[in-house]
């Protein structure tokens, strides 16, 4: 049978089953040696009720499984299936996330492209319901992950990139928007939203004219997230082949590089967005989501049929009031038989 748990961590509860069982276990000796130095058996037999070790040794087996009943239904363990159409609200968001070398420049820790990455995982930690796609661009781009509401999957394919997922150099964020476009998988506009994430630099692409044109004609909204140090910039790592770390060189200079903000902003502001000048600072991308994105209005997805684990904790949680609604009766049984017999005697 299929099972599945919901908090394996209330396990931990065992400890305290474990502690309370001890606890009535000792109590019970330390009460049947009290007793013995009390009176000799013979008259044990008459002043104390009959088969009263028994019943409290029942009385903690009851007790100590309707606690284990009670930690059971805390782990929600769940089995059996529920399917049901949810219908599917939100808005589609393709990031483009450049992988060039320039990426690699470790003026934000731990380089430009491994914040970059971490900030869109940061995104769809606060997406509900919306798709989400890939592109990646240097010298060219590329559709990495196509339209998916699976994030987790999303966010293991997304670990995997890096500047080795495009053999050429350079980069060139008008080809991003372009592949971009033809990203989204609904024709009508509206509720697309493009998220590039790059240090800015661009190769006589026509990326302005990409982004006027793209919300134009199918009302793509365009936001701009600025990675790296504005004035100074920083150079860029590379391995030579001893495996000796050194830094890239350009006519026997070493090249740095700079955050170009100027044309990031303009792609925003030409493709009805807005531009986020992360530079060098950690920057909440949940707010970037909720105060400019998720602006972007929402349309309806086909319905999604989900299958989902059916709870089971109800049958444990009434499993333990019935084992404490047993031991009371019990015990209030046990009261009126030990008054019969005085009274009898």
């Amino acid at each position: 049978m299929d099972i599945q748990f919901g908090s394996l961590s209330s396990l931990s509860l065992l400890w305290v089953v474990a502690i309370a069982l001890g606890a009535m276990v000792a109590a019970l000796v330390l009460k049947q040696r009290a007793t013995k130095k009390f009176a000799t058996p013979n008259l044990l037999a008459r002043l104390l009720p009959h088969g009263g070790f028994s019943r409290s040794l029942f009385r903690i087996v009851l007790v100590t499984a309707a606690m284990l009943a009670l930690v059971v239904a805390l782990i929600d363990i769940r089995w059996g299936r529920n399917w049901r159409d949810v219908p599917q609200k939100g808005i589609e968001v393709v990031f483009a996330l450049d992988i060039s070398r320039s990426m690699l420049a470790e003026d934000v820790s731990p380089n430009r492209l491994e914040r970059a990455k971490q900030q869109i995982v940061d995104i769809l930690d606060v997406m509900d319901g919306d798709r989400a796609g890939l592109v990646v661009f240097a010298g060219r781009a590329k559709q990495q992950i196509p339209l998916t509401s699976n994030y987790h999957d999303f966010k293991l394919m997304l670990e995997e990139v890096g500047p080795h997922c495009l053999e050429r150099g350079g980069s060139r964020l008008g080809d991003a928007i372009r592949v971009a476009r033809s990203t989204f998988l609904d024709e009508s506009d509206n509720h697309k939203a493009l998220v590039i994430i790059t240090d800015g630099e661009d190769h006589e692409s026509e990326p302005i004219e990409e982004a006027t044109e793209a919300f134009a004609e199918e009302g793509i909204r365009t936001f701009t997230i600025g990675l790296g140090d504005f004035d100074q910039g920083s150079r860029i790592p590379v391995r030579l082949a001893s495996n000796r770390r050194s830094y890239l060189q350009h006519d026997g200079q070493e090249v740095w590089s700079r955050l170009d903000g100027d044309v990031l902003k303009e792609i925003a502001l030409k493709g009805d967005g807005a531009y986020i000048p992360a530079g060098t600072k950690q920057v909440d991308m949940a707010d970037v989501y909720r105060g400019y994105v998720s602006s972007v209005e929402q349309t309806e997805f086909e319905t999604a049929r989900i299958n989902s684990y059916i709870p089971q904790f109800q049958w444990f949680v009434g499993l333990a009031l019935a084992l404490i609604v047993l031991d009371t009766f019990w015990m209030a049984g046990g009261r009126r038989r030990n008054v019969m017999e005085r009274v009898n005697a």
